[in-house]
């Protein structure tokens, strides 16, 4: 697992380099600032998740609590003075020269809590149940106020499978559906530009200079692909024609330039990634952690699928990077937390059990 994760960045890093080269030439002279910067997320990131491989879950399932309440108050404060305004939303929190996003971190939070809940579902008293299942609704809340409805989406279909995946009743399974899906409906219809991005993603080329420009200019550059792709390097649309295309629409700038069978070959290699993912969580016997390998999959699989339904028009446009190859510091070191939880419950189902001398003396010969 290591390795895929490790291939995964080494190959997010070289797309994201020819993606960001032109832009980063064209703010500040030189072709490598975004690369670097990148760079320097993923090695705090490392760290962090090297930390995370030796560390016992126990531990971590102890403190997640604590951190899922801090970038919870993260969350709400984007709305406060500390909030900072990118493109028409705010998601981020201003730390000096710093922009963190903390739906971001939140994803491991989830993960982690959400497998405690559910994984202990029985033993549960219903006024803790309750406490955990508001604090997770005033969690989405919070996200999709900023606004947010790609991520808020993306962590309540995680926690939704993760429950399932858990065993819960199908009652409570369909009755939070319902309500997901009626709180996604009654968003997109009170607002506009959210709207605007189904309807344009029903028919992109009906207003390609408006709010189909970013797909219709996604879909020019998977289609410039082709088979074989035009080479490394050589992508006209991230020339300032794709709109953000070292975030959200980097999937466009990889398809381009590596063509369909680059693109077959990466998403083998998800399949690749979940299938190992999902052997771990089925191997182990502990259920709140084969819960943790579930979530850890689902939300790093689950999202790069959505981000190449998105680039290439199978989805509505959504502001979900792709994990390891999209720039950005949060997103980077919440898609290492994650591996690093994968890693860890792959280690612990691995370690044989400690058996004391007194249990071995009173065992049958």
């Amino acid at each position: 697992m290591r390795t895929l994760i490790f291939a995964w960045m080494l190959v997010g890093l070289i797309v994201l380099f020819s993606a960001s080269f032109a832009e980063s030439l064209e703010e500040s002279g030189t072709g490598l600032a975004i690369i670097l910067k990148q760079v320097a997320y993923l090695w705090v990131g490392l760290n962090i998740f090297n930390v995370l491989v030796r560390l016992p879950l126990q531990v971590c399932l102890k403190f997640v609590p604590w951190f899922l309440f801090i970038v919870l108050a993260l969350i709400l404060a984007t709305k406060t003075g500390l909030g900072v305004e990118v493109n028409g939303a705010k998601r981020w929190v201003g730390l000096g020269p710093i922009l963190l996003q903390p739906s971001e971190f939140m994803k491991p939070c989830l993960v982690l809590q959400g497998a405690n809940l559910f994984g202990n579902w029985p033993r549960f008293a219903w006024r803790t149940r309750l406490f955990w299942l508001g604090v997770f609704a005033v969690t989405l809340a919070g996200i999709l106020l900023q606004p947010n409805l790609s991520t808020t989406a993306l962590c309540g279909m995680g926690l939704w499978l993760i429950a399932l995946s858990s065993g819960l009743p199908w009652g409570y399974l369909t009755s939070t559906a319902l309500l997901g899906i009626t709180t996604a409906v009654t968003s997109i219809s009170l607002r506009d530009y959210q709207k605007a991005r189904v309807t344009s993603f029903l028919n992109p080329f009906a207003d390609q200079r408006g709010d189909g420009y970013q797909l219709v200019q996604s879909l020019y550059a998977i289609a410039s692909g082709g088979v074989l792709g035009t080479g490394y390097g050589l992508s006209q649309q991230k020339l300032f024609y794709l709109p953000i295309q070292t975030t959200d629409f980097i999937f466009a700038v990889f398809a381009e330039e590596f063509g369909w069978i680059g693109c077959v070959a990466f998403l083998a290699f998800l399949g690749l990634f979940a299938t190992i993912g999902l052997r771990i969580a089925m191997r182990c016997r502990h259920r709140v952690k084969r819960l943790i390998a579930m979530g850890a999959v689902i939300f790093l699989v689950g999202q790069s699928l959505l981000n190449i339904g998105v680039a290439s028009g199978a989805l509505p446009t959504t502001g979900l990077p792709l994990p390891f190859f999209s720039y950005g510091g949060s997103s980077c070191l919440a898609s290492l937390v994650l591996a690093g939880l994968l890693v860890r419950v792959a280690r612990e189902s691995n370690e044989a059990e400690v058996i004391t001398f007194k249990d071995a003396k009173a065992s049958p010969a």
